[in-house]
């Protein structure tokens, strides 16, 4: 959605409304002739809310950008080869990314399973085609990774077939490795977990000659993360676009070694004689994208930091007078790497569950969401707002609490 100041701009330069504007026709008037002619949500009977719970899937992840909106609806009014638009825009992805190639998935799990399957197939049409059926083909079965690693989504690995060997130290790789391993995964949201941490699990492949992956979807913020298992030796990195970067939700991307990547691209549409057919993306999906990946890069994220931590400062202002509030400022290490308060509270004081707390949030006007923080608490993150919003969530969290005091 365009902030205020933006759709402003750009009435402003068309002749029409922009003599509204100049001849003393009311702004808001002028906004309303420029605002959708359908609000679908309301029409739907969709409820839409403020988010202060961060970039949750089940929540639609974020919100685009306006440039991002405008690559889409640009791509929409042109027909082009959808091959070469991929390795345009993989071409300038890998430069930014520090990879040998890139490439827009439909996701960071559609990512992981076509990066493995380029692995096992290469550039063998007649293994692409066999897929995910293994047996008897001489294609290898089996992906390495640390059990504190193995999660559910780990499913887009065992999508082509293969099956997870769990491991726990630098011993039980060695013994693990045999002819049929085909990879090794890493999951960086949960490095400190494991025993075995980012340099050494790519040392270990590069010395039994092993290809390396690490899945960092929700892990940007910091922005280097972009490039910085790229520069470490992963042999391929998938990431998710609709969280941090604000591409589209269904997008992702797949970086690492060309010859990989140009094997994964043999599962993917246009082609239709493989098991990634139905992680198809669209050329306004590839476009958005592209340009949501070289927006963020190019954000003063310093300066983004900052008004993170405003917001925080705010809504902690606002409710930790309150008698019976505790609050704390967190910043999650690995995942979702940004300012995250913590408000918790004297049950005897304030007689209202974290659970009552959310319930009573999301049936507000607005309605607003945010995080679970146990039995007499709650998590609120700024970075999914619109300018403005932590003010209404810090008055609404202050409301509920003192209505809730004993």
């Amino acid at each position: 959605m365009l902030s205020r100041r933006k759709l402003i701009q750009r009435l402003s330069s068309f002749p029409l409304v922009g003599g509204l504007i100049g001849s003393g026709v009311p702004l808001s008037q002028a906004l309303a002739a420029a605002a959708p002619k359908r609000d679908l949500f309301r029409e739907l009977g969709v409820r839409t809310f403020i988010n202060g719970a961060g970039t949750l899937t089940y929540m639609t992840g974020s919100l685009m950008h306006d440039e991002v909106l405008e690559a889409i609806n640009y791509g929409a009014t042109e027909f082009c080869l959808l091959d070469e638009l991929q390795d345009k825009v993989g071409e300038k992805i890998a430069r930014l990314v520090h990879s040998e190639a890139a490439v827009v998935t439909s996701g960071a799990f559609s990512g992981m399973t076509l990066g493995l399957a380029g692995i096992l197939t290469g550039m063998d049409l007649k293994k692409v085609e066999q897929l995910p059926h293994l047996e008897y083909t001489g294609m290898k079965s089996e992906v390495i990774c640390q059990k504190a690693h193995d999660i559910v989504y780990n499913h887009a690995l065992t999508n082509t077939g293969c099956k997870i060997v769990q491991v726990e130290t630098a011993e039980d790789v060695e013994k693990a490795i045999n002819e049929r391993t085909a990879l090794m995964h890493f999951l960086h949201i949960e490095a400190d977990k494991g025993k075995i941490m980012h340099e050494e699990w790519v040392a270990l492949g590069k010395k039994h000659n092993i290809p390396t992956s690490i899945d960092i979807a929700a892990d940007v913020p910091p922005v280097e993360n972009l490039w910085r298992f790229n520069d470490m030796g992963f042999s391929f990195v998938v990431v998710s676009g609709g969280k941090a970067m604000r591409g589209p939700q269904s997008a992702g991307l797949l970086m690492g070694r060309k010859d990989i990547i140009a094997a994964a691209r043999l599962h993917m549409p246009p082609r239709g004689f493989n098991i990634g057919r139905g992680m198809k993306v669209n050329k306004e999906e590839v476009l958005g994208m592209y340009v949501a990946l070289e927006k963020f890069i190019n954000t003063d994220h310093a300066k983004l930091w900052k008004s993170w931590e405003d917001g925080i400062a705010h809504i902690e202002g606002t409710v930790k007078p309150l008698p019976g509030i505790q609050t704390e400022v967190h910043v999650p290490p690995m995942g979702n790497h940004t300012p995250t308060l913590r408000i918790r509270w004297d049950a005897a004081k304030i007689r209202l569950t974290g659970k009552d707390l959310q319930d009573r949030l999301r049936a507000g006007d607005p309605s607003i969401e945010v995080g679970g923080g146990g039995p007499n608490g709650v998590n609120v993150t700024v970075w999914m707002m619109k300018p403005g919003q932590e003010k209404i969530v810090a008055k609404r969290l202050r409301e509920e609490l003192s209505k809730a005091s004993a």
